[in-house]
């Protein structure tokens, strides 16, 4: 199993929105791949919550059966096609992938 987690830290105003409409933003599209291709175990998106500690904005975990299957998930046009909104509203991203 290969878990796949990614981080982002949003701009506080980026694509004519605030970061908190940003973040729902991202989260919804995030949301809508996960059941994109087969192997994927696990897809949970969070945005952070303003009582709990957080140094970003939105999370993705998931897990994978295989690097090919998350090779399959990095590579599906749905999931290629949000990049570039993502992309513009963030400030810094951080990813980790690992076997477990």
């Amino acid at each position: 199993m290969l878990k796949h987690i990614v981080m982002w830290q949003l701009k506080d105003h980026a694509e004519g929105a605030d970061k908190a409409v940003n973040a729902q933003k991202v989260k919804a599209l995030l949301d809508a791949c996960a059941d994109i291709v087969p192997g994927i175990l696990k897809f949970e998106t969070a945005i952070a919550g303003p009582d709990l500690e957080a140094t970003y904005d939105v999370v993705l975990y998931s897990e994978f059966t295989s690097k090919a299957a998350l090779d399959a998930y990095q590579e599906h046009p749905k999931h290629v096609a949000i990049k570039p909104f993502i992309g513009a509203v963030r400030q810094a991203r951080q990813c980790m992938d690992y076997e477990a």
